[in-house]
């Protein structure tokens, strides 16, 4: 049984559009897809491009369901609620992390002219200020020696501290050497090494004592100048009053 030319005609037209409109939804998902991949971000904008051109180049004989249609604008909503939701986290960090160094270098400036404690075995010496050098040791020391080496590595000077009582302890460097030579100003570091009465080793820990004559406002934030020594506000262990 032949069909009617005109229903043969119709027929295959109606396959030729189902085939281009598959083509051309199958061409405009290619062309979207490239798209995002190239950005490898998917923001809102992408989103509703996409579901846009999918009703656009969609199937008339498979027509997009209701429930798939609503599904797709629920998951275009949580991206819209998410990207909001991201940046408002955003601009509360950096409202937060203002306001903290904003805090910081105020108390920064507040330190001049006070005498702290800073966790730091280096010490720049200008050539005239004497560092006081601080160590803490948990138990009583029989003998206790600071050596103090220069930015070679080379020890330029021992100081002989004698025994030592369990806590806090400090000692000033005059800025001389072994030889009684002053030595140049420049960076230098020091190391405690302390023992008991028996010759054993006890832990100590180092530190530096000085007074704030100076602050830096930089882009990682408030540093102190302390004798002559550039330290981090977050290494003040300890603010002592006038």
């Amino acid at each position: 049984m032949q069909l009617n030319p005109i229903v043969q005609s119709s027929t295959s037209s109606s396959s030729s559009t189902v085939s281009g409109s598959s083509q051309a939804s199958s061409s405009s998902s290619g062309q979207a897809s490239s798209a995002l991949a190239s950005s490898q971000t998917l923001n809102e904008n992408d989103f509703l491009q996409m579901l846009v051109t999918e009703l656009k180049n969609q199937d008339p004989t498979n027509p997009l369901q209701s429930t798939d249609l609503a599904a797709q604008l629920a998951q275009f909503s949580s991206v819209s609620e998410l990207q909001t939701l991201n940046q408002n986290v955003q601009n509360s960090t950096n409202a937060n992390l203002m306001m903290t160094q904003s805090i910081s270098n105020t108390m920064a400036a507040t330190l001049i002219g006070k005498k702290i404690q800073v966790d730091t075995s280096s010490i720049t010496y200008d050539g005239s200020t004497q560092p006081t050098l601080g160590f803490n040791i948990p138990s009583s020391a029989a003998d206790v020696q600071i050596k103090i080496t220069n930015a070679d590595g080379t020890v330029v000077r021992t100081i002989d501290n004698g025994a030592a009582v369990s806590g806090d302890n400090s000692v000033t460097w005059d800025g001389k050497d072994d030889s009684g030579n002053a030595v140049p100003a420049g960076n230098y570091m020091f190391s405690v090494t302390a023992t008991d009465s028996q010759g054993n080793a006890i832990t100590s820990t180092q530190y530096m004592l000085g007074t704030v004559q100076g602050v830096k406002f930089g882009s990682n934030g408030a540093s102190l100048l302390v004798d002559g020594t550039d330290v981090n506000l977050s290494d003040v262990q300890e603010i002592f009053g006038n």
